[in-house]
């Protein structure tokens, strides 16, 4: 790979230092009761916002008290997010295309496991109810967004990458635009070398 695109991939991996310092994910709901609505944010290590409400308000439905011991990832996210600047290094040292491939799949199939990951959790936490919860609705389920809206009784609730898994998102299309340049410069050479 060239030098550009060597330091463009390192610029990149060196931009995931900023997942430390903001939040992944958002988690916002609005209802008539609440019109200023209510946020939480998932970061890597911690839960912030108006926790305290959303578990007041899901007590009374039977839904189980959000907390951090909640989310064993908090124990190994750092290490996930520094394992990819590693490696994003790593390409832009070696110029391999072959390992930015390489770094590409992992970041694909890590997204792809993140969002199960946290469908799983929304499914558990939406339809595992406490059937002594003071108000009941047979057949219905909380379970809140992946990505995206969902009414949920006279809530709206919305779900989406925050500025952190935005930079994430803008990373891994940068590291892509970055793969395709140098696969079309490749073949490029190639058809030279043919004439």
């Amino acid at each position: 790979m060239n030098i550009i695109s060597r330091i463009v991939i390192a610029i990149a991996a060196l931009g995931l230092i900023a997942t430390y310092y903001l939040p992944l994910w958002n988690i916002y709901m609005i209802a008539p009761q609440y019109p200023e609505g209510l946020n939480m944010w998932i970061w890597l290590t911690k839960i912030t916002g108006k926790v305290d409400v959303i578990n007041g308000l899901n007590h009374y439905i039977g839904m189980k008290h959000i907390s951090e011991e909640m989310f064993p990832e908090f124990g190994f996210m750092i290490y996930i997010v520094a394992f990819f600047i590693l490696i994003g290094l790593t390409v832009a040292i070696t110029g391999s295309r072959k390992l930015l491939f390489t770094y590409l799949v992992l970041s694909v199939i890590t997204g792809i496991a993140a969002l199960i990951d946290y469908y799983i959790w929304g499914y558990n936490y939406g339809h595992n109810l406490d059937p002594s919860a003071p108000i009941q609705i047979p057949n219905f389920s909380y379970q809140p967004p992946i990505i995206g809206h969902k009414k949920l009784l006279n809530f709206d609730a919305y779900s989406y990458p925050a500025a952190g898994g935005w930079v994430v998102v803008i990373a891994t299309v940068i590291c892509f635009a970055v793969w395709l340049f140098e696969w079309q410069r490749s073949k490029n050479k190639i058809r030279l070398k043919k004439y």
